[in-house]
This record gives C-alpha cells, structure tokens and sequence, in this order.
C-alpha cells in the first residue's frame, strides 16, 4: 500500500511574521551526530544553526563548518537578495520578504518569488551516514531576461558549543578553488578542518575574503555568547536563460583534515547525475521506515502526525565511533549520547517501530561502557571517548530496557551470552556499594549521593535540587530491577539466584511502603534522606512507582498518586515538575544560565513524563476501550496535533513552560519527548501490546 511521506508547508502570510517564524525551525541528520538546521526565514538565530554540522567522532566532537548559503539573483540589472542575516542592529537585507512559502516534504524547502518572473527553490538533504550536505536548486525563469543567480557561503571552523569571536580572526581561511569548486582550510586560529564546496554546474570565482559578524537572538536571549563571525571566501555563479528551467546544486563536504574531506566526497559524488540517486535514496529509506511500521500495525491509520513521529524516531539514532555500534542522541542541538535518555528512549525508538538490531546495538554500546556496575550518564562532545558516570537511574534504566527488549524479540539467547553477566554486575556492585555513594542500604532500599537523578540541574557546580538519600523512582527502579533480574534468572534456570533477587526485592517493597507514603497527600514523597525525613514536594517522579511492570504498591495506592498528579501536576505536553501552588514554582523557562537551570525541574513541564503517566493511568484502568480513548484525546492530542507543527517542525520539544499557553523551549527535538508518547500510543492508547509479553513476564508481575 503507498503510503505517501508527510509534509508541512508554512506559508507566506505565516512567514511574514517574523518573530514567530524565527522561532519556527526545521533539522536534516545524517546518522552520526551531524545535521543541517536553521529557521523557516534561513536566518540562524542559535550558534548550534548550520548547513553543514559535522560529527567529527561520531556522534561527538561536532563541527560547523558552513554556516549558510545567501542566494542574490539578478534581473534585467535589478538585485533582488534573498539570503538574510540577522546582525545586533536588525535583519539585513529583507530577503527573506521574497519567500514565498517554506515546506519540509520532508527535507526543507525555501521557495522564492521574483515578480512573477522567475522562481527559485531551495532544498537541503544529509546523505546518511556522511558528513555531507545536498543543496539542490530548481530555478524557473519565465522573463525574456536571462538571470544571474549567485550563491555565496559563509564558512565557519568552530565546536557548535562556542562562537567565533572577533579577536580571533586575525587570519584567514586558506582555498584552492577550480572552476566549480574550493576547498577552504582553517586558519590556525581556529579548530583544523577542511570543507569542500563544488557545485554541480555554473561556475566558481573566489573573493577577496572577509568576515563577517552575525547576532544570534535565541542564544542572547539566554544569555550566552550571541556574536558569531563567519568567513565569506568566494561565490558561486549560475545563469538561467530566458523561459528556462534549470536545476543545480551545491555539495559540502566536511572533516579534520582535507584526504578525509575528499574521501567523505567521493563517497557520495559521483558527478551531476548521483545528486538524483541521492535524494531518491533518502527519499526511499524514509518511505521504508513509513512501510515497514504499516505492515508491522497493519490495522492502524498512520495519519501526518504519526508519520511524522516516525519520521523524528529515525533521527536520534546515531552511530558510534568508538564501538562501532548505535547510540542515541538526546536532543538536537545540543545534547550527546545520553545513558538515561537513550534507555528510556529506546522502546519508542525501536522497539515499537521494529527496529530490533538497533535496540540490541544500543544496549551493547553501554554494556561496554559498564564501569563498577554503572552505565554511562553521558559521552562529552569532545574529541575524546571517555564517558562519565555520575548518575544513579540510568543503570536501573538500562535493565529496565533489557526487559523491554525481550517482551518484542524472546532473545533471551542475546541476554543470557552477551549481557548477563553485566547484569549480575551491576546487581553485586549496587549491594557492595559503588561510586557516587551508591548503595543498597540496611533497608533494601538504594542510597546515592547527589545531582544522580535526571532532576540533574546545577548553578556553578551546586545542583539546584540535588535529592540526595533515597529518590522515589530509583527506589521503583531498584525494585523493578530486582523483580527483572529474578525473571531472568528464572529463564534460564538460575532458580537459587531468582530466589535471592526475589528477597531482596521483598525487603525493598516492604521498606518503600513504611517509608515514602505521605498520607497527608496521598501520595508518595519525593526523596527520603539519610535521616529518614521525607520531601514532601509534589513532583512527577513518583509516577514510575506505578508505570514499571514491577510496583510495590497497591492499587488504592497507586489510584491516589495517579489522581494526584493528574490535578496538580497536568501541563498539557506533559507534567509539571513541581506543583504550581509550591512558592518554589516558576511557570516560564526563561533568561539566563542560572534563571533557567532554577526553572528547569521547578515547574517545567516534560513531555517525557507523559508515558509512564499514559502507561499507570491506563493500567489502573485496565485498559478499558473507553479509557484509552479518553486518554489519546486528553493526554496525547494536543501533542501530537499541536506541537508537531511549530517550534521544531515535525518533531516534539524537550520542555514547555509550566504556565500556559506552554510554550516549546530547550531542544527542538529531543529523543524522549518522541519515544514515550509514540511508546505510550501504541503500546497504551491502541494496546498493541509487544508480542511475547506474557510469555516473559507469565507468574512473575506479583
């Protein structure tokens, strides 16, 4: 059955909003870290904006090396400049007032009008798995006028962390150009790499070189460095004749040094003619991912905006370098290869969508990086691959993912050969206690040191909430853990093992039960310290004491913290972090480094949160039709027919403000706020349950 790619189109009366459609943006990735990415208007408001944004070790260590290309088009002697940048004095020039209309079907597309007279499209695509950006031209002239087009790039050298300031650029980039190519070369000054450009026809001429300094408004928003000095080396020139049709294209090619650049280049170009293949090829594995998830669901309707979230799944999905296996990537732009992310990720991203080899992948990434019994937190983006390891949930994640694995595939074989003995690892080195202060305590539950949690924000080196002692979702986690590793153990005829997990976990439920009941507001308290005091803040965490296949609590229990949280805590694209009537609540996520970091699990909402919240919700009600569909329409609607559509185009946001209209902030896309309710959706909403659920988990739940 065909089933035909999605597609957004913002139109001219939308784009001549500015301000709403410079906070509209669109991503391109490539499968290793790297992506394309700018605003709907092609004016960059953020640092981490470019057309070429290189994984130089994959998926870190990422570059931008080409900022943008800025068309002009010349008529009958009149200029007509299309390409905009946005400077600390205001947007010059108003190119972007000749868009006719922005699309992503699915790559992004500019479309520019020239008095009726002449046509210029502009769409940008990443070969996958290369460092490389397509533009590809389409130019319609309809005068009696031949017209010249001029496409100039402005070129960069720069870790998408930092900007290039102007006391750095002293000196200039190096190029050796040919008729319809140059490869430019970092000056010393800056980070080595090597970008070529060449063009599929019309020819090349080189400038005099200068700099040029651009304002980036998001990032001065948030207080951090705002100006970006980008180099203009050359520009490359075509002619369309009159009544013709032409179509041209510019590829960029990126990486340390310039044998690397030329070998990524000549991977992909093999002449004009494979501009046409690989668009085809991107186009075609994007339909294969729509098809395979179609014949997986044959019975379910795959509207736009699930296609789209099937589309965003693909992204996050990365490779790495260093294991020669996938990861994934938290959030575009700026996130890394996260352990607590990718885990929680990875049903929704794989699981669901059929994607069973990457899933296994992605578990052996961090099972390799397993260290005392503790998976990574995350991979800095720099050069190097040391990970580091401070935090407490991403392990008990990380078995909570192996679990998840089996209820889709019944591979116990690749659990029982390559990760049961990390597993038992993990478990001995968690009871004898490890780094971070992370221990099982005398009560069977886990105690650990602080800022372990994803509730992870800090303002100069002190974490904003640091929720140290005993965490209500570790001690879910922990017991989830156990009740795990006593299936496992059953499965493969470990029986005095599953009965060693089996009391641990009692001694773990009994304690939970004594000691984090809050009967005041019946619900659970968010931390209980080394002193036995509980933090009664009303926050989200709970809730995966009554999400995880394994919960210590009854269902009266549980009914009340569902009900609770639903009244105090509902956001619209998520759950709030704190109640709003907590003095301590900041309901918009705004200014500076430390007002942010302050708002960041203060009272913003997480979309992440709405699938374990769908997932007890729906459990208590035992998935009765009539609550399943209460719950898309009230809990997951507004997401997916909203959201979807602004902010990051086709994709969902990390965060929205705890007051509303809750507005999108953080990344444009993050690989949690795309997996869960994708997760939720399927597994809860439509109760495509995973197919050997039962036979994994069959005497075990209780």
């Amino acid at each position: 059955m065909e089933n035909p790619l999605p597609k957004i189109t913002v139109d001219s009366s939308k784009l001549s909003d500015v301000d709403k459609a410079l906070k509209t943006e669109w991503l391109v990735t490539n499968g290793l870290g790297g992506y394309a990415s700018s605003t709907v208007l092609g004016i960059n408001t953020r640092k981490y904006h470019g057309l070429l944004v290189a994984a130089f070790n994959p998926p870190v260590d990422r570059r931008v090396l080409l900022t943008k290309l800025d068309e002009e088009v010349v008529i009958n002697d009149r200029i007509y400049p299309l390409g905009s940048n946005e400077f600390n004095w205001g947007i010059q020039p108003e190119g972007y007032r000749y868009l006719s209309s922005f699309s992503l079907n699915p790559f992004p597309t500019y479309a520019y009008e020239l008095d009726r007279k002449f046509r210029l499209e502009k769409t940008v695509l990443m070969p996958h798995g290369k460092n490389v950006t397509l533009v590809i031209y389409e130019a319609s002239n309809t005068s009696g006028d031949s017209v010249l087009v001029s496409v100039t790039p402005l070129v960069n050298s720069r870790h998408f962390h930092s900007v290039t300031e102007k006391n750095a650029v002293s000196q200039v980039f190096s190029q050796k150009s040919s008729d319809q190519s140059v490869t430019v070369q970092s000056p010393p000054s800056t980070l080595p790499s090597t970008l070529i450009l060449l063009s599929t026809d019309g020819h090349y001429e080189a400038g005099r070189g200068e700099w040029i300094e651009t304002f980036f408004r998001v990032d001065a928003s948030r207080g951090e460095s705002s100006l970006d000095n980008s180099y203009r080396p050359g520009v490359f020139k075509f002619i369309v004749a009159p009544n013709e049709n032409r179509r041209f294209s510019i590829v960029a090619a990126g990486d340390k040094n310039e044998d690397k650049a030329l070998n990524t280049l000549s991977r992909v170009y093999k002449g004009s003619q494979s501009i046409d293949a690989l668009l085809d090829a991107e186009l075609k594995r994007r339909n294969e991912l729509l098809k395979g998830f179609q014949k997986r669901y044959s019975d379910v309707q795959v509207e736009d905006w699930l296609k789209w979230l099937l589309l965003a799944t693909d992204e996050f999905i990365v490779e790495r370098e260093s294991t020669k296996t996938k990861s994934v990537i938290a959030g575009y732009h700026w996130f890394e290869d996260w352990g607590r992310d990718s885990l929680i990720s990875l049903p929704g991203l794989t699981l669901v969508t059929g994607r069973f080899d990457d899933a296994r992948q992605i578990l052996l990434t961090f099972q390799r990086y397993c260290s005392k019994g503790v998976v990574p937190n995350r991979f800095p983006d720099s050069a190097g691959d040391k990970p580091v390891y401070n935090t407490v949930d991403a392990t008990l994640w990380y078995i909570d993912a192996v679990l998840e694995y089996l209820k889709y595939t019944n591979d116990l074989r690749f659990v029982r050969e390559e990760l049961w003995t990390t597993l038992e690892s993990i478990i001995e080195n968690h009871v004898k206690g490890t780094v971070f202060n992370i221990r099982v305590d005398g009560d069977g539950l886990l105690s650990h040191g602080p800022q372990l949690t994803w509730v992870d924000a800090s303002i100069h080196g002190k974490p904003v909430l640091p929720r140290e002692g005993k965490a209500v979702e570790v001690q879910a986690l922990w017991y989830n853990a156990l009740k795990t590793m006593q299936v496992l153990a059953k499965h493969f005829k470990q029986d005095e093992k599953a009965s060693d997990y089996a009391s641990m976990a009692e001694k773990t439920k009994r304690s939970f039960n004594e000691k984090f009941w809050n009967p005041q507001r019946n619900c659970l308290f968010d931390v209980v310290t080394g002193d036995g005091q509980g933090d009664a803040s009303l926050r989200p965490n709970q809730i995966m004491a009554v999400s995880l296949d394994f919960t210590m609590l009854d269902n009266l229990r549980a009914e009340q913290i569902v009900e609770t949280l639903q009244k105090r805590l509902w956001g619209v694209y998520g759950l709030k972090t704190l109640s709003d009537e907590d003095p301590r609540y900041i309901g918009k996520y705004r200014g500076n480094w430390v007002q942010r970091d302050t708002a960041y699990h203060n009272g913003t909402v997480w979309t992440w949160l709405l699938g374990p919240f769908i997932k007890a919700f729906l459990k208590l009600k035992n998935y009765d039709a009539e609550w399943r569909s209460f719950a898309y329409k009230n809990f997951l609607q507004p997401l997916f027919h909203e959201e979807i559509f602004r902010a990051g185009l086709g994709n969902v946001s990390e965060i929205f403000d705890g007051d509303p209209p809750h507005e999108p902030n953080g990344c444009i896309a993050q690989a949690w706020s795309v997996a869960e309710p994708l997760r939720a959706y399927i597994e809860d909403v439509l109760l495509k349950r995973p197919p050997f659920e039962q036979q994994i988990l069959i005497g075990y739940l209780y």
